[in-house]
């Protein structure tokens, strides 16, 4: 059985190589987030790093380079992430790698844009809602100085329940139709469904051509756009039709969140919650002593919070960019969360909605295994409350609705579902297939009809 385990324990250990008697591969680092991997799919080998840190100043702008490390970010005052000057989360994937960049009024710096754009030809991916506010700004910031470059631009319809084949054709439709090339540059403006739907476009038109995020809420800036998984839904499932596919940068203006309804910027923080609750508790500590200021818009506390999360996606994906058991620990709650999603109806609830509701059924099916105690219970049903998120599923969803979803879901093997669960102090996660199935059958009973 292959289980995978975070645990955010202390660890005497700098750094060994060394081969056990079992088939485990086993990964750790030391505070602040020591990770434990195990898999018996993997040839044996014991494996131990060190988790450090490090920081350099480049051209005025903060760098903070994740690999098997990461700055300490909260050493770091949350006002010195909201400043004039972008900070740089880079996503290490070797030849691949690509910086995200974090900061206030930065679609006002066109240089940021331009130097990921290598061709002539721009299509920008957007939709009717965020088209009036802030295309005209991205073509400017693409073209400003800069006349040899022509921009095109394809505006969906607003909404989950678009995020379909049918809608995804508008994009090659307008593709084809301008004659783009393999050195075209599509840029997706807006946000999580936008951002998905073009990055597979991307990886589709000619084969595959350059791609850029510009994400415009709280959940794609934390999330989506970060690590390369694009996507569509399709009727029997969220997210089933798609590609790893990374982009050459993610610019995130935090002042894009000035015109996000207070529903979307709830929804985001589901996400960043989910962070704290897998593997970084002092995060956590941190969200639970300011949730009142990222509600209020807090500049300062917003742009901590993007950049923490950022930190934590980058460094996950670097270790495990397609997801073969490590990045699965970021899925907490979506098993749970995607059913209702596809249950209840694309786009009735937000994606961070279902996902809040889907992580206090993961915690509740934790706590019924004895893996977790009630204290940590009542904190994520606490902050949950405080961020104005659901606490449990519609009242329509059943049982045979929650199983029946479950079963075609992508952490599925060999008929098998695997669930993110917490295990052990605050921010400790495990990705297992190896639970007790009367409590995952208890916690569907608990939270829904039968």
């Amino acid at each position: 059985m292959a289980s995978l385990s975070l645990s955010s324990k202390p660890s005497p250990t700098t750094s060994s190589l060394s081969t056990p008697n079992s088939r485990d591969l086993i990964l750790r680092f030391q505070n602040p987030n020591s990770i434990s991997f195990r898999s018996s799919l993997v040839s044996p080998s014991s494996i131990e790093l060190n988790r450090t840190g490090c920081c350099a100043l480049n051209a005025g702008r903060v760098r903070s380079r994740i690999c098997a490390s990461s700055t300490q970010v909260m050493d770091q005052s949350p006002s010195e992430t909201s400043s004039g000057v972008p900070t740089i989360v880079e996503v290490d994937l070797g030849n691949r790698s690509y910086p995200i960049y974090i900061g206030s009024g930065i679609l006002g710096q066109p240089e940021l844009l331009q130097r990921h754009v290598h061709g002539k030809r721009v299509l920008v991916v957007t939709n009717n809602t965020v088209a009036p506010l802030y295309l005209d700004k991205v073509v400017d910031a693409l073209t400003k100085g800069n006349p040899n470059v022509s921009v095109e631009s394809v505006i969906l319809p607003d909404g989950e329940k678009y995020k379909n084949m049918d809608v995804l054709m508008k994009v090659f439709d307008k593709a084809i139709e301008s004659r783009l090339d393999r050195r075209c540059t599509f840029v997706a403006l807006g946000g999580g469904v936008i951002g998905d739907m073009c990055g597979y476009a991307a990886a589709s038109y000619l084969r595959g051509v350059n791609f850029i995020q510009i994400p415009t809420t709280v959940m794609a800036q934390v999330d989506s756009s970060v690590g390369g998984k694009t996507g569509i839904n399709h009727r029997l499932g969220k997210n089933l039709i798609g590609a790893f596919y990374q982009p050459q940068c993610v610019l995130i203006d935090t002042d894009t969140l000035n015109t996000l309804p207070d529903r979307e910027l709830a929804s985001g923080l589901a996400e960043v919650i989910k962070y704290g609750l897998i593997r970084d508790a002092k995060f956590f500590e941190w969200q639970e002593n300011n949730m009142q200021a990222l509600m209020a818009r807090d500049p300062d506390a917003l742009a901590y919070a993007i950049k923490r999360s950022c930190e934590n996606k980058a460094e996950v994906v670097s270790l495990d960019e397609k997801e073969s058991g490590l990045r699965a620990t970021l899925n907490l709650g979506h098993t749970f969360g995607h059913a209702i999603e596809t249950g209840f109806g694309y786009g009735q609830w937000l994606h961070g909605e279902a996902v809040a509701a889907g992580m206090v059924m993961a915690v509740d099916m934790s706590y019924r295994l004895g893996w977790i105690d009630d204290s940590i219970v009542k904190r994520v049903r606490d902050i949950l409350q405080r961020a104005k998120l659901p606490t449990a599923p519609p009242d329509t969803m059943t049982v045979e609705m929650f199983k029946a979803v479950m079963a075609v879901d992508k952490k599925v093997a060999d008929g098998l579902l695997r669930l993110i669960l917490l295990k052990g102090p605050l921010g400790s996660c495990v990705f297992t297939g190896d639970y007790d199935r009367k409590a995952l059958d208890e916690t569907l009973r608990a939270f829904s009809k039968s």
